[in-house]
């Protein structure tokens, strides 16, 4: 994600870097109940390791098109929510989230679930 996203203004050139729209997407996301969190790419995952780096778009990809961005998410969803409404709902957040503070247009926003969270039995009890 290091490329940038180019926008012409009245007074020159505004460049919005691919990881800046990852972290807003990525908070827009863990801003719906339901979402447990974000988790790296099998790539990412293995960068992290390797590099010892940390990643704060963890689990986010943005593409970026002539016109528009491509967001593709990987999360956890916890135990007991349905997904297709919690997916729903970070889709939407996320796309009017990253067209409102960047002005750039999300054609897309796919999520994939790659895990179910489930609270342990002491966290349910407190």
């Amino acid at each position: 994600m290091s490329e940038n996203m180019n926008k012409t203004q009245g007074h020159g050139v505004v460049k919005i870097s691919e990881d800046v729209v990852g972290v807003i997407a990525g908070i827009a996301a863990s801003e719906i109940q339901g979402i447990q969190g974000l988790h790296p790419t099998l790539t990412g995952g293995i960068t992290q390791v390797v590099t010892g780096k940390r990643n704060v778009t963890k689990g986010v990809k943005v593409t970026v098109g002539e016109h528009d961005a491509i967001i593709d998410m990987v999360v956890s969803i916890e135990y007991g929510f349905k997904i297709p409404e919690v997916v729903q709902k970070a889709q939407v957040n996320v796309k009017e989230t990253v067209e409102t503070i960047t002005g750039l247009k999300v054609s897309a926003v796919n999520v994939y679930v790659n895990n179910i969270y489930v609270k342990d039995k002491e966290t349910k009890e407190k």
